[in-house]
């Protein structure tokens, strides 16, 4: 463990580099940080702090840089986030309130946490076999054509184009009605059940569409993906190319593939996870760190967080990431 002061030490390290991308020397930190020790002292610190592996000296310069032990104990250590300003709220609610379906909160999301932590944001679909239908709705459009319409509990609006032959309009309520009655509040595999029997239910002359309808509805259950990936900022690491141990090629590899980003964000915890550099199980991440945090309503969770350099400012990353989490869940929770 280390004391109080070599922790002040290692936290002005860590805050300093961050900030400059310059190694950090011990005169920089007595002037910045007002530890009232002299030089010598943080000298003597630092030379303690670099045996125990927190931080290292990337060539002959005095300065210091925090590995990712340091990065590790400093996270850990943190006792607060640092809390968002009254303006960033306002932007966070400003962007997300407009939303008007899954597709939409979860494009929108990605692009807000790009851009409020300038990483690369990563945002995992809710799983879709969590939600339940809201809704069905049959809309004539012209001649015998018209729209299937199914609204699940996620906000998400799903249509086919249905052939309605000859149905005239109070046919057509009807069959809106009875499958209301039967689907509504049914998960996908429930639905699915209640459905098998359904056009069996229908008047015969009602029967052809009804089956049509009700393929209809089965397609749109089973074509939502609950493992689908969005990731949003890819040009923002452009900015930290010369951060990673050989080159960005393997993290950009990584962030398109769509398995290994759902196994991270599998890790996500209720809060805020934090992996850093060689603790991620991916060697193309190891010079990456990953801030992730779960999110949802009931059974109905998900994972979202960002992707950046190990130089990363880790108290406002975390607070935006934990923020934007708790933002989405609520629209959810609310929709």
């Amino acid at each position: 463990m280390l004391d109080d002061r070599k922790l002040a030490v290692l936290r002005a390290i860590v805050t300093d580099y961050v900030r400059s991308r310059e190694p950090v020397g011990s005169r920089a930190i007595v002037e910045r940080h007002h530890l009232d020790v002299s030089s010598a002292t943080v000298r003597n610190d630092m030379a303690a702090l670099e045996d125990e592996g927190y931080i290292t000296q990337p060539h002959t310069s005095a300065g210091r840089i925090p590995t990712d032990k340091g990065y590790r104990f400093f996270v850990d250590r943190l006792a607060t986030m640092k809390p968002l300003s009254n303006a960033e709220k306002r932007a966070i609610t400003a962007f997300l309130s407009g939303a008007v379906d899954i597709d939409d909160i979860v494009t929108r999301t990605v692009r807000l946490l790009a851009q409020v932590t300038s990483q690369v944001a990563i945002m995992q679909y809710p799983a879709m076999n969590a939600a339940v239908v809201r809704g069905v709705d049959i809309v004539p459009l012209h001649d015998s054509r018209g729209l299937l319409i199914l609204v699940n509990s996620l906000g998400k609006v799903s249509q086919r184009a249905i052939d309605f032959g000859s149905l005239d309009e109070d046919q057509l309520a009807m069959l809106r009605n009875r499958l209301n009655e039967v689907l509504t509040g049914l998960g996908p595999r429930k639905a699915a059940e209640a459905l098998a029997d359904f056009p069996s239910t229908i008047a015969a002359d009602v029967r052809p569409v009804a089956s049509e309808i009700v393929a209809g509805i089965l397609d749109i259950l089973a074509s939502d993906q609950p493992t689908k990936i969005v990731v949003a900022g890819i040009n923002n690491l452009s900015q930290f190319s010369d951060e990673f141990e050989t080159s960005i090629r393997p993290v950009l590899d990584t962030l398109e593939e769509q398995v290994v980003l759902l196994k991270l964000l599998g890790e996500a915890s209720a809060d805020v996870t934090v992996h850093i550099g060689k603790e991620n199980q991916y060697v193309n991440l190891s010079s990456a760190s990953v801030v992730a945090s779960g999110y949802g309503v009931d059974e109905t969770w998900a994972g979202l967080g960002v992707v950046g350099p190990t130089r990363m400012d880790y108290p406002s990353t975390m607070a935006s990431v934990r923020a934007v989490a708790r933002y989405v869940s609520r629209i959810l929770a609310e929709g």
